[in-house]
């Protein structure tokens, strides 16, 4: 279907060549909202057609107008006739008023596109290889702990940018890179040896990566306590913690497993097997999924190949004490560590081998990294040592930067165990909505208690995930749970619910699935006689956005535009459906463009939620 926008641009364009001989570009046709003390539904801006028209704003504004509104559809105007019905002008601005009956084809146009607000190929084909492709990295866990909140945050934004740029004509492959070597592993590898007593997670009943987490934890607690006794002995703090025997035991498991340690070795793949299956069981609950997984252990090596490339050909250097460092003081920043002085890599060592993998392994128009804002100086050196080592694609890439996740009593610390879990905080979610939804046993009778549970499921992970995507992902965000799982307000919930309310009128007026698709609704909706209501209205208005909110999502990575968007629209429905009957509607047409309406709603609140990842219940 043809926007309004692009209507109105073919109209406006036609009206200034046949007014004043201009040929006119579409980017000289500058559209905008009207703005709310004038009449009008689009403004036309006039000013750019004014000096070659050689008339006054106001007047070329009006002439514009007139032409608009009065002509017939020529062989060269692709709109519909009669799609204004009032004009004003106001000095440089031409204000447009559309008909309603172009509002009630743009409702059956918006029920006819199965795949509304979604990219169109031209001709309606693609040739899916021709289409530019992104790969979007996101979770990016360390497997010496279980995903937590600010894991949470990056998977729902990652998957929900990957499905936003996907409906915008991207191919999209959504990676993930498992950070599964270096001091942190080797920390929960040797408590486990040292405290485990030989524990599984088949043992203790945990799943494996909380029970890996476990160890993480007991380490930090260790080496605190031989921090103190070292301190207690005289020595200072940073000399404690550099000799303290646990850290050192940690170290030297770090160079045996770079060295293929056959022990070290086979002990990392069991803990990391461990960590895997709990991974994956956390990721399928939160609704997220990966097309690529890249593991450290495998990337570091090309890294530290590349490295050794760049020392050769002189854009490192090497110290006397042996480690490899990169020089950025004249990018305005400082000195990069790359190799250490005993040969081991660093972050920054595995993530210039990752790149380079991921662009041999897929044609990449534009590779996005989902990591928090606290990493923004990582990927500017990445992209400068990219760009060094000769890969074209090094100042291309993308860090989405996101702001983090707080909590009501401070920021989370994995060493000390003080995070929020992700299994537990999902768990929490689901069994308040589970609480809440007693209130309403009388809208749920008739359901099993596996009906109910799944409702309970999509209702909490909802709310949990339309709280986080909400917020503006540049910034900063306090995650209050009893806000996320309200009814009322700026919620999913909130959304669902009016989704639920939308399918039980649909269900009660005992629809053919034809009605509210298309088929069946064209007989009795759009004879051109359409008076609408303005809640009528500014639903189909709102309803007419989508597309454009939808690309707007993607130019900007934002999630939060499609909430924002969807919360409008459950809005305007409730008040709509407050004001308005649409079962006990006595008018036959009235009642048939109203369940057209209300499906469409439906169809979109749906379709807006599944770009971020949410469920809709069909019941609440």
């Amino acid at each position: 279907m043809n926007t309004l926008e692009q209507q109105i641009t073919t109209l406006a364009k036609a009206a200034v060549k046949a007014l004043y001989g201009i040929d006119a570009e579409d980017s000289q046709i500058q559209l905008q909202k009207t703005r709310p003390e004038f009449e009008g539904n689009i403004t036309l801006v006039v000013f750019p057609f004014v000096k070659l028209a050689r008339k006054a704003p106001a007047q070329v504004a009006a002439e514009i107008g007139e032409w608009m509104c009065n002509n017939v559809q020529g062989d060269n105007v692709q709109c519909t006739k009669g799609i204004i019905s009032k004009y004003n002008a106001v000095q440089g601005f031409l204000n447009l008023t559309i008909s309603d009956a172009f509002w009630v084809e743009q409702l059956k146009a918006i029920d006819a596109d199965a795949n509304y607000g979604r990219f169109k190929c031209p001709n309606g084909k693609c040739e899916n290889e021709k289409m530019p492709l992104m790969m979007v990295e996101y979770s990016s866990p360390n497997t010496n702990k279980p995903l937590h909140l600010g894991h949470v945050r990056n998977n729902l934004l990652g998957y929900s940018i990957a499905q936003i740029q996907e409906a915008n004509g991207w191919r999209v492959v959504k990676t993930n890179i498992v950070n599964d070597r270096g001091i942190h592993i080797c920390k929960s590898m040797l408590a486990w040896l040292k405290f485990g007593n030989g524990e599984t997670p088949e043992s203790s009943g945990k799943k494996g990566d909380h029970l890996i987490g476990d160890y993480y934890v007991r380490f930090d607690k260790e080496y605190k306590a031989q921090i103190a006794e070292l301190m207690a002995a005289g020595k200072d703090e940073e000399t404690a913690k550099r000799e303290a025997p646990l850290m050192l035991e940690a170290q030297e498991m770090l160079r045996k497993w770079e060295a293929n340690d056959p022990e070290v070795r086979a002990l990392w793949a069991k803990m990391n097997g461990w960590v895997y299956a709990g991974f994956d069981e956390t990721y399928k609950r939160m609704g997220v999924s990966f097309d690529k997984i890249y593991y450290e252990s495998n990337t570091y090596l090309e890294g530290k190949s590349e490295v050794e490339k760049g020392l050769a050909s002189g854009a490192f250097y090497r110290r006397e004490d042996g480690s490899v460092w990169a020089d950025l003081t004249k990018d305005g920043l400082d000195e990069k560590l790359l190799l250490r002085s005993d040969g081991t890599s660093v972050y920054m060592t595995q993530d210039i081998g990752t790149a380079k993998l991921r662009f041999q392994d897929y044609p990449i128009d534009k590779m996005v990294y989902v990591v928090g804002n606290e990493q923004e100086y990582h990927f500017k050196v990445l992209s400068i040592l990219l760009d060094r080592l000769g890969f074209p694609f090094g100042k291309e890439l993308v860090h989405f930067s996101y702001g983090m996740v707080e909590l009501p009593n401070g920021k989370m610390k994995s060493r000390e165990g003080t995070v929020v879990d992700a299994d537990e905080l999902m768990d929490k979610m689901i069994a308040d909505a589970k609480e809440i939804s007693k209130d309403k046993v009388n809208t749920l009778q008739g359901i099993t208690e596996e009906e109910a549970n799944e409702i309970a499921r999509k209702v909490g992970l909802g709310a949990l995930k339309y709280f986080i995507l909400k917020v503006d992902p540049r910034k900063n965000m306090l995650f209050n749970p009893a806000e996320s799982i309200d009814f009322n307000g700026n919620t999913g919930p909130f959304i669902q619910y009016t989704y639920a309310r939308i399918r039980s009128v649909l269900r009660k007026a005992d629809l053919t699935p034809t009605l509210y698709q298309g088929e069946g609704a064209s007989p009795l909706v759009g004879d051109g006689r359409e008076v609408l209501d303005p809640k009528e209205l500014a639903l189909i208005q709102r309803l007419s956005e989508y597309p454009s909110v939808v690309r707007q999502a993607g130019d900007d990575f934002s999630p939060a535009l499609l909430c924002n968007y969807a919360y409008a629209l459950a809005c305007d429905f409730n008040s709509f459906y407050h004001d308005l009957s649409i079962l006990n509607e006595p008018d036959g047409q009235k009642k048939a463009l109203r369940l057209l309406l209300s499906a469409n709603v439906a169809k979109v609140l749906r379709s807006a939620f599944a770009l971020l990842g949410i469920e809709m219940p069909e019941r609440m």
